[in-house]
């Protein structure tokens, strides 16, 4: 529990503590003389320092179940979308206006002693509560929450796990093509630090580069950590649903390299920025018929093929390329295949490769230049 937390609940039992044991003794007194106990010893028994001790004690641990119920409702009603907040308080306000002639018949019939009071509150609530009930089953009806309303976004920009693993967050941001306010959720952080903490070498290596790389964006960067993790305070949900979540409630966007991460927040009309698309956005466009360098490393999966990557990862076939493994040729693109990874590229080698593999590749930077 944040320390913000543990103050609210002292303070809120401290006050109920020191209204109750203020008001024990006249309360007592008159509910000891309801009792046809007469006045002296009603006033006698009330002023015993037990009853007013027990009653301080019973006002303290009142007191801190309100403050936990206070906190739980802040929790919830920073969880709630801005819509089902329009709804509540319209609800809430509803009810108080049905309840007043309820009221008013209340108090006509009849004078209730001790349970008036009882009955009043017990009608205000339930008007409350039928309100907002009413309200909620037909909430597709409401204005406020038909598609076309969202809360403004506010561009900051959610990082999750992997793509702070990942590294390449901090060259994007060095690049000028991120704006608005870094924030990294205490979660993800927790998760990182769990990752760091792995018997797996692999995995702790992962989880101790993704600690360096928040720690050289926080240098460079404005970076925000755990100060909006209230609007997903469950522990126990999935770390991709708390993020969702609160990117929903900030108005914000997720950074991500994650694909099922990436479907389950457009499902859920929040913004995902995929470092993977931007990086085959990015790539340079390579069509039929023109000629690469390049430098074949293995054999393909059919007979006579060579394998090669472009400075951009981007992997070649080449046609008729296992007797040139291991040099550098020219090559022409003889088929362009988009695939869900990227693009796949199918190659075979020039007559001269060998020869007009250096002016091929002045050609290439050339065109680059020109386009």
């Amino acid at each position: 529990m944040l320390r913000s937390d543990k103050r609210t609940l002292a303070v809120s039992s401290l006050a109920l503590a020191l209204i109750a044991g203020i008001a024990a003794r006249p309360l007592l007194e008159r509910f000891y003389v309801n009792f046809g106990i007469r006045p002296e010893e009603a006033a006698q028994q009330a002023s015993a320092w037990t009853v007013i001790v027990a009653t301080a004690l019973l006002g303290g641990f009142l007191g801190i179940l309100l403050g936990r119920g206070a906190l739980h409702l802040r929790d919830r009603w920073a969880t709630m979308g801005l819509g089902d907040r329009v709804t509540f308080f319209v609800g809430v306000f509803g009810g108080l206006i049905a309840s007043v002639p309820l009221v008013t018949l209340a108090n006509a019939a009849g004078n209730l002693g001790a349970y008036q009071p009882l009955l009043i509150l017990g009608v205000v609530l339930g008007t409350i509560f039928l309100s907002v009930y009413a309200l909620q089953s037909m909430e597709e009806a409401l204005p406020w929450n038909r598609a076309g309303f969202r809360g403004k976004r506010r561009g900051i920009k959610v990082l999750d796990t992997n793509v702070i693993i990942d590294g390449r967050i901090r060259d994007v941001a060095r690049s000028g093509f991120i704006e608005g306010q870094l924030y990294v959720p205490g979660f993800v952080l927790d998760e990182l630090q769990h990752i760091a903490d792995s018997p797996d070498p692999l995995r702790r290596q992962r989880g101790r580069r993704g600690l360096d790389v928040l720690h050289l964006l926080q240098s460079e960067f404005p970076l925000e950590v755990r100060v909006h993790d209230r609007y997903a305070p469950d522990p126990k949900e999935p770390v991709d649903s708390r993020l969702v979540r609160l990117a929903r409630a900030l108005g914000a966007d997720i950074i991500t390299n994650d694909f099922n991460l990436n479907r389950v927040a457009a499902l859920q009309d929040v913004k995902v920025l995929n470092l993977n698309d931007l990086a085959l956005a990015v790539r340079p466009n390579v069509l039929p018929q023109e000629c690469l360098t390049l430098t074949l490393i293995r054999e393909g999966n059919q007979p006579g093929q060579g394998v090669g990557y472009l400075d951009d990862g981007t992997m070649v076939v080449v046609e008729n390329g296992r007797p040139h493994i291991g040099e550098t040729i020219e090559v022409m693109v003889t088929q362009v295949i988009q695939t869900e990874r990227g693009k796949l590229l199918f190659a075979e080698p020039t007559a001269d490769g060998h020869a007009n593999a250096e002016n091929g590749q002045r050609r290439r930077a050339a065109a680059r230049k020109n386009g």
